[in-house]
Order: structure tokens, then C-alpha cells, then sequence
């Protein structure tokens, strides 16, 4: 899958790219600076940057963008590079593209635009694979997964097997786990690898355009709806859809989605005429969908037909002898961990599992003064020994950190902000005394 960096100071604009691009099956990394800007590009894959001209408030040279720019070509000259500038510094923009810069769009930008040149610039040439290379890049994906504990090596196991079957399958686990990771891999391992793999995130779409998004719609069905589009299940036609945080879905949509699950047949909003598609369906919800069945929010006879089979990915805290190589993997080869540093990554409890231990490392890196990384770069210091039965103590301490803003408190916790807003419910935190 495509991976595109954003760079910008702005986190509303970063807020607002990540969230476009996502919805359109981008995965998303985002730095406010040059220096993690270019961290993430040292290490991780990135296949392509959008980046702002400026990253200090009040500064509108388009020095740093320049800056950023040179230093980007330096690590990867073949980086397609697409700019968003500020008239002021249009002229500059220009020059970069003379120099080597992909595009440029001006702010505020257009969506349709910036998606058109994200889609014609992020095709990589090895993406165009024969058959028979893709095969073996199907079978070899399981490389992809960085584990060592027994429970994973079995639930990978069972991967494997339900791979193979047609039949629907709900993936359960925590927020951060990675879910969406094992989704992935069961379509790279089934028969429909060579075809479309679509994700979508339920939790992420407002309610009343998740039918739209979902099974598409015709011109004018509803405000804003300017021109035809098709949903998910006619873009993964004969593929696989992964229905994440299914557990958002509306009442009406739910009815929807198991009529498609049923006879594979659907209307657009706005259209009489009968779509018919082939699509194997896997979901994924962190809610305990049995009490949503109970307190009728979630279909009963929808809940039986996505879970034909349930498998259930455990909480990083339940599988510790995964922590240190996944920390070795989002560190990079040019850094090390310390024996101290491994036992503060292992003893701490990670509420948000894989996603806060990627978190955690980003932030190692940027504070990092040596390549043997200290317990100190990672910031768990007043958290090392945290664990489930504490979790709302280091939430709140966390909310207290960020001024209870849930934004950034979920950020450092690696949790949604829907996950977040969840746990302050459970836990009966009261933020405003907090703060």
C-alpha cells in the first residue's frame, strides 16, 4: 500500500490531509518538522512526501520548505516531492519544480486536485508484478509481522487457514493492536490476492455518508453529491473489504450490509438499479459486539454473518516477547536498544498496544543523542511500570500533560481519539476537573 509522508507545522492541516488520503486507502505517516520529516524518510518506506514551504509561525520565506526539499533529495533523489505553498511563495515553488520537485498546488488546495497528482505520481513500477512474482509476494508477507510469542505464532497459524476459505471473517482486539495488519494478510494469503484489497474505517466517516461511501451514489442523491460515485463494495469487486470499527455502523447501514452479505446485490443512494458484486468481507471492531447485539445497536443476524470465523489479536501486554523486536524494527538498523531500555519497553503496559510502541519509537528517535537508545528517549519514565489495573491513572496523567486536549492525549497514548473518548467514559474521568 502507498505511504505518503505529510509535512506541516499545522496540525489542522495536518488533521485534514491525513484524513482525506486515508479514506482513499493511503496509509499516512506526518511530521511537524524537517528533522522528523526526515527521520521518517531515513527510516521508514515512504513512497511519497506533500510538503509545506514553511514550519515556524510568522515565517513565510519558503526557506525551510527549501531546505527540506535539498535535504529529501539527498537521502532519496528519485522521492516524488509534491509542494503546498502560499502564494507569497509561489515563485520558490516553481524553482523547485525546475529542480526536480514533482507539483506543486497552491493553498488552500483542492481535494480532487491533490488527489488526482497523489494517484499519478505515488505508482511505483514494481507494483506492475506478474503473476507469478506476486504469488511469491503473497506468500512471503508473514516476513511483514514482527513477533516471537507463542500466542501470535499460533494466531498467525490460524491466519493461514482461514485465508484459504471464502467465508467472512471478524477480526476483535484492542485499539493499536493491528487488527488491520492481519486483515491484510489474510487477503495477501487468499485467492483474491491479485485482486482490489479496500479498507474502510468506519469510525472515521461521519454517519450520514457512511451508505455512500459504502455502496456509492448517483448525482444529486444527496447535499454535495456533485457527480456519480462508486462505493467500496464496486471498487473491491472479485477483491477483498475490510470493514474496520464495524461496530459504527448505522442501524440502516447494518440492514444494508447484510443484504449484500446475503445475495451480493445493492442499490446507490439515488438509484433504482441492482449492482451485483463478489466481494469477501473481513471487519474488525475493538467493542464487544455481543453487548451491541444486547443493547440493540447491532444486528443480531449481521453479527453471525460477519463472524462465520472470530480471531481474536491479544493486547501487546499479553504478549511481551513481541515488544523488544517491534521496537527493533520501527528503530531501524542504525540504532540499538539497551538492556535497560528493553526492560522498561517490556515492563511497561502499552493501553496502546503496537500503535503506542511506533509512537514511542518516533518520538526515541527525534530525541535521541546516541544510537544506543535510553529508557529517557522514550518517555515512559512515569509510566515504565504501568499496568491494566492503573490504566486510568496513566490516562489521566496523560490528559493532565496535554491540558485535556484529546487530540495530542491520544496521540502519545497511540489510541484513536474515539478509543480515548471511550476510556474516559469507562473510567468516569472527568476532564474539565482535570485540567
Amino acid at each position: 500500500m502507498t505511504q505518503i509522508l505529510i509535512v506541516d507545522d499545522n496540525p489542522d492541516i495536518l488533521e485534514a490531509l491525513e484524513l482525506l488520503l486515508s479514506l482513499h486507502d493511503y496509509t499516512v505517516l506526518t511530521a511537524e518538522n524537517e528533522k522528523q520529516a526526515l527521520l521518517a524518510v531515513a527510516h521508514q518506506r515512504v513512497d511519497l512526501v506533500i510538503q509545506d514551504m514553511n514550519f515556524a509561525q510568522g515565517i513565510t520565506s519558503g526557506n525551510e520548505g527549501q531546505s527540506l526539499f535539498k535535504a529529501l533529495k539527498a537521502l532519496n533523489n528519485n522521492l516524488p516531492i509534491i509542494l503546498i505553498t502560499a502564494w507569497t511563495q509561489l515563485e520558490t515553488a516553481i524553482s523547485l519544480v525546475k529542480g526536480g520537485a514533482t507539483d506543486y498546488l497552491q493553498k488552500p488546495w483542492d481535494d480532487n486536485k491533490l488527489l488526482e497528482l497523489v494517484a499519478q505520481y505515488s505508482q511505483k513500477p514494481q507494483a506492475k508484478l506478474n503473476k507469478k512474482n506476486s504469488t511469491e509476494n503473497s506468500k512471503s508477507s508473514v516476513e511483514d509481522f514482527i513477533y516471537k510469542s507463542q500466542v501470535m505464532h499460533s494466531l498467525i497459524a490460524q491466519a493461514g487457514k482461514v485465508a484459504d476459505a471464502t467465508v467472512n471473517v471478524l477480526i476483535t482486539g484492542a485499539n493499536g493492536a493491528g487488527k488491520e495488519k492481519l486483515a491484510d494478510y489474510i487477503h495477501q494469503q487468499s485467492p483474491r490476492f491479485n485482486n482490489a484489497f479496500i479498507k474502510v474505517n468506519m469510525g472515521a466517516l461521519p454517519h450520514d455518508l457512511m451508505e455512500a461511501e459504502l455502496f456509492g451514489a448517483e448525482k444529486g442523491a444527496f447535499t454535495g453529491a456533485n457527480q456519480a460515485r462508486i462505493g467500496r463494495f464496486e471498487a473491491a469487486h472479485n477483491g477483498t473489504l475490510f470493514l474496520d470499527e464495524i461496530a459504527n455502523l448505522t442501524l440502516s447501514g447494518q440492514m444494508k450490509l447484510l443484504r449484500v452479505l446475503q445475495t451480493g446485490e445493492f442499490e446507490r443512494l439515488g438509484s433504482n438499479s441492482t449492482i451485483k458484486v463478489d466481494v469477501r468481507v473481513l471487519s474488525a471492531s475493538n467493542a464487544d459486539l455481543t453487548l451491541a447485539v444486547q443493547q440493540g445497536t447491532f444486528r443480531e443476524d449481521l453479527y453471525y454473518r460477519l463472524n462465520v470465523i472470530e480471531l481474536n489479536l491479544p493486547e501487546l501486554v499479553q504478549r511481551q516477547a513481541d515488544i523488544v523486536p517491534l521496537a527493533e524494527y520501527f528503530i531501524g538498523s542504525e540504532y540499538s536498544l539497551s538492556d535497560e531500555t528493553k526492560q522498561a519497553l517490556t515492563s511497561h503496559a502499552w493501553p496502546g498496544n503496537v500503535r503506542e510502541l511506533e509512537n514511542a519509537c518516533k518520538r526515541a528517535l527525534v530525541f535521541a543523542n546516541k544510537s544506543i537508545l535510553a529508557p529517557s528517549d522514550f518517555q515512559l519514565t512515569s509510566s515504565l511500570v504501568v499496568t491494566t489495573a492503573n490504566e486510568k491513572e496513566h490516562i489521566k496523567q496523560v490528559l493532565i500533560k496535554h491540558n485535556g486536549v484529546i487530540k495530542h492525549s491520544a496521540l502519545e497514548l497511540g489510541l484513536s481519539r474515539q478509543a480515548l473518548y471511550r476510556r474516559i467514559e469507562k473510567y468516569q474521568i472527568d476532564v474539565e476537573t482535570l485540567c
